[in-house]
């Protein structure tokens, strides 16, 4: 997501993968539920496995009703136009997914007006957008809407813990403005600081989760809220051409995810605090372990990054870029348990050439 994806260098075996979670292969399990899903015609509401999927999905993220949709920047903007109306404001961590990464969508497909905040740490708190918020005058356009992303991509893979999140929910909701949370990778949050999905998006008034990237799915986000609230995204999802036929193939996989790929993600965090352990004892380079607080690692360089991306894919190493001298790493499923020095190694290597 943070760079154009590359493909291994010719002739030269991939050794790790750490461009994304995205990159995750289905399990087995997923690969035999798939071929065994029983499937209607999900836009007339046929599909038994969507509808099971939907069913477990609301209850799993602790809302009243969920749609699957094809993708998490889907799920997202279908949030916002569901929650604004033309010419609201929304008001976004400066950093954050829904406003880099989702080729102006805020704009271009609700018609509303995208405010950033800027934070030390992708967190907003109830200071930061009381100071953004601007009382009412015929001069301003409406407030309406606070997205949260949790995990912050690019602050790192950072959580925002739920006494905070609860908080500016709290402050949020008393002045009006709904709350939307970006969860592509909230099941990385909630393991972090061990609680359940519900939990951590309880504050929320819709909620996305990603299925396609720790938790393994090939495809597919679940966005999650009220009744109403589904039902006004399920129009806007056949509006973007998500209207899916038979999709109970991709569902049969996204309910393997719910139901037992969470607790696993503790191994990817695990890895990824000991590759940063690796890498903070590299010159060249600047890697804070102590700030790794899920699955993404974040280096910066004393030289631009592409070179040394280029010379860490030589040496099988693939990874992105998140910066001019900042790279980013992702550990998953797929990655092996001896990744840590293998990657120190790589990254020695490429520093040198």
């Amino acid at each position: 997501m943070l760079s154009e994806k590359r493909r291994p260098v010719e002739g030269k075996p991939l050794l790790i993968d750490l461009r994304s979670d995205t990159v995750t292969k289905p399990t087995d399990e997923m690969r035999r539920a798939m071929s065994q899903a029983e499937v209607g015609d999900d836009v007339y509401g046929e599909d038994p496995t969507v509808n099971r999927l939907e069913e477990e999905a609301a209850a799993w993220l602790g809302k009243e009703a969920a749609l699957f949709v094809p993708t998490g920047t889907m799920g997202n903007q279908l949030a916002v136009m569901a929650h604004c109306l033309p010419g609201d404001e929304v008001y976004v961590e400066a950093e954050s997914h829904v406003y880099w990464y989702e080729n102006g969508g805020i704009a271009r497909l609700s018609l509303a007006q995208p405010r950033q905040i800027p934070t030390p740490n992708g967190r907003l708190t109830p200071q930061l957008l009381e100071n953004a918020l601007r009382p009412p005058n015929i001069h301003y356009t409406t407030a309406r809407l606070v997205c949260v992303e949790n995990t912050h991509n690019r602050a790192g893979g950072r959580v925002q813990p739920k006494l905070e999140f609860d908080a500016l929910s709290d402050f949020a909701h008393a002045r009006g403005l709904k709350v939307h949370l970006d969860g592509a990778r909230l099941a990385n949050a909630a393991v972090a600081q061990g609680i359940s999905l519900a939990d951590a998006a309880k504050g929320a008034d819709s909620v996305m989760c990603c299925l396609s990237k720790g938790l393994c799915a090939p495809v597919g986000s679940v966005l999650a809220g009220r009744k109403d609230f589904i039902e006004s995204a399920r129009k806007g999802r056949k509006l973007l051409g998500g209207g899916m036929r038979q999709a109970g193939v991709l569902a049969a996989a996204g309910l393997v995810s719910i139901r037992s790929m969470v607790p696993r993600l503790a191994d990817d965090h695990a890895l990824a605090k000991a590759i940063a352990e690796e890498l903070a004892q590299l010159e060249g380079l600047s890697c804070d372990a102590k700030s790794v607080e899920t699955n993404m690692i974040m280096v910066d360089l004393d030289r631009a990054a592409e070179p040394v991306i280029e010379a860490l894919g030589r040496e099988g190493v693939l990874c992105g870029s998140a910066g001019p001298r900042r790279i980013r790493l992702v550990t998953h499923r797929d990655v092996a348990a001896a990744a840590p020095k293998d990657v120190a190694h790589a990254f020695a290597a490429a520093l040198r050439a």
